[in-house]
């Protein structure tokens, strides 16, 4: 009896980075399933880091990234490249993360070439479709087509049960990210800031409805909180896009006890969280990562789709004002019962065995 075939499809370095627990526990049962990862490379440089990081490369890299291209162009490339892909390889199921574009054509190729759809990181929703955007409308529209749906948590499974998805179909997983980040955590040393006896502020900030004003003022409140605190130092890993530099590097270049840093590789980004005191992101992984560590975590949004960590209290939702975040800060920076209280609470994404989970529903599906 031939092996059954599944597709792990990937194009952004979070999409890679949570789909790389379920590609290596595929590939360790190699005598059960063929495995075949296609990368769409819609964050190229930044894949191959994380490719590297985990020891696994693509069997195919559709090599769709263009410069300057929009959304629509994206996603269109995206669906012709992909369906043509699935097709050769004729897969019993394609499997994808999360939200991005990359992972809404894959869902829809599944459905033109008639292959089981598994959707990883299943459930995240805020209600609104603009907000994240474009990430809302993909994660929405790609659970119409799963066929299995892997939700992170009860509050992203009850999402998919409100929204009349099949109960029977909804699998409570955790999440692939903490496997990630627990794997990378104990194999590689710390390297960051060896010198600095002080506290390390880590800033992350790239989303699309930050831009411009709001990541302006994010930026300012984040060089008020280091000139403070003169025992702080403040680290920005820059996202690759010119919109997200300019700003950034318009506030913060040149500043004492402020690092801009090139998006440093997945591991080195683990060690740099560890070594991180307060993290405010408007990162979603991160939300999720951070707590892992026992780092308190503000994010800079106005809605999440990871409610969970505000629920419990390891991270508070604080979005874009600068007097909001300056007073959220300072309350952690200067109230250590405050700043307690966040980091001691236990982390609601999972014990880092979601992959082998959901292998295990994979494979007895087929």
């Amino acid at each position: 009896m031939s092996r059954p075939t599944v597709v792990c499809i990937l194009g952004t370095r979070p999409d890679a980075i949570k789909m790389m627990p379920v590609v290596l526990e595929l590939k360790r049962r190699s005598d059960e399933v063929n495995c075949v990862v296609l990368s769409t490379g819609q964050h190229r440089e930044m894949l191959e880091q994380v490719f590297q990081t985990f020891g696994v490369q693509p069997d195919e890299d559709l090599g769709l990234m263009k410069h300057g291209q929009g959304l629509a162009e994206l996603t269109g490339r995206s669906l012709i490249g992909l369906d043509e892909a699935i097709g050769r390889h004729k897969p019993d199921w394609v499997i994808a993360q999360g939200d991005t574009t990359t992972t809404f054509t894959a869902s829809l190729a599944a459905f033109y070439q008639k292959a089981k759809f598994g959707h990883v990181e299943a459930g995240l929703r805020t209600g609104d479709i603009f907000n994240p955007f474009p990430e809302e409308f993909n994660r929405v529209a790609s659970a119409i087509i799963a066929e299995h749906h892997f939700a992170p948590t009860q509050w992203a499974a009850d999402n998919l049960i409100r929204e009349g998805r099949d109960a029977s179909k909804i699998f409570v997983t955790g999440n692939t990210g903490i496997d990630a980040v627990m794997r990378v955590a104990q194999d590689e040393e710390q390297t960051w800031l060896p010198d600095h006896e002080g506290r390390v502020i880590l800033l992350t900030t790239h989303r699309r409805e930050n831009w411009g004003e709001p990541q302006r003022g994010i930026a300012e409140a984040c060089l008020q909180l280091v000139n403070e605190n003169p025992d702080c130092r403040l680290v920005v890993p820059m996202h690759r896009n010119p919109v997200v530099r300019e700003t950034l590097e318009g506030v913060l270049a040149g500043k004492d006890r402020v690092e801009l840093i090139e998006p440093p590789e997945y591991a080195k980004f683990v060690k740099l969280m560890q070594r991180s005191d307060l993290i405010l992101t408007d990162s979603g992984g991160v939300q999720e990562e951070a707590p892992s560590f026992g780092i308190p975590v503000l994010v800079l949004r106005e809605t999440t789709e990871r409610p969970e960590g505000v629920d419990v209290g390891c991270a508070k939702l604080i979005g874009t004002d600068k007097a909001r975040i300056l007073s959220e800060a300072r309350l952690l920076l200067g109230d250590s019962s405050a700043y307690d209280s966040m980091a001691k609470t236990a982390s609601p994404y999972g014990d880092g065995a979601a992959a082998s989970q959901i292998c295990d529903l994979i494979l007895g599906s087929v």
